[in-house]
């Protein structure tokens, strides 16, 4: 079996570990947010996969991964245990309550070392089309930037929600992923996060 790149190792126990959660494989897009890193990258690391013998031949449709061979370091980092801090809107913008309200593991694998995260249940229907159902529960790496396109929690005066984030020459647009919703648009946004994870419970 040929050996692995680092990243390519990364890869592995992210689709291992998201597909032990979420009960299916990650999409090329949930990959590409997780690592911040294009879809034709993640698709090249897919590819390679497949090519080494790690992940079953490509079934030319969405969540076909298949992982035939686990890399033995996918076992070997812990849980990591990350607060839980109430609800999100995925529709409008709702007062968010910040308490802690309880914890949840994660694997290791899932979490980049000596990055901080937090989780938030969702609320609404306006991220959909991005996978994102009313009830699941966003795992957030904390961090105040964003590059286009990526999904943020973004507090906006008292309120937070969760949309895609795009950064215009004089405003920012929170764009939803349901086209029943209107963009918001805004001059002042603080990011409190970028996604990371969605665990969903069926």
């Amino acid at each position: 079996m040929k050996e692995l790149t680092s990243r390519q190792q990364e890869v592995l126990h992210f689709i291992t570990s998201f597909t032990e959660i979420n009960s299916c494989p990650p999409t090329v897009r949930e990959t590409g947010e997780h690592f911040g890193i294009s879809v034709k990258a993640v698709q090249d690391h897919f590819g390679a996969l497949r090519k080494k013998g790690y992940l079953a031949p490509s079934a030319r449709r969405s969540r076909s991964l298949k992982v035939l061979i686990a890399d033995s370091e996918t076992d070997q980092r812990r849980p990591e245990r990350i607060p839980v801090l109430g609800t999100v809107a995925a529709g409008q913008p709702v007062f968010c309550d910040e308490n802690y309200s309880g914890s949840v593991y994660v694997p290791g694998s899932m979490i980049r070392e000596g990055e901080r995260y937090f989780a938030l249940f969702v609320r609404g229907d306006s991220m959909i089309d991005a996978g994102i159902l009313e009830g699941d529960l966003a795992v957030i790496r904390q961090q105040n930037y964003a590059e286009n396109g990526s999904i943020v929690v973004a507090l906006i005066e008292d309120s937070v929600t969760l949309k895609r984030f795009f950064k215009e020459a004089a405003r920012i647009k929170l764009q939803a992923e349901n086209a029943a919703y209107k963009p918001i648009y805004c001059q002042n946004v603080k990011i409190l996060g970028v996604l990371s994870n969605i665990i969903r419970n069926y």
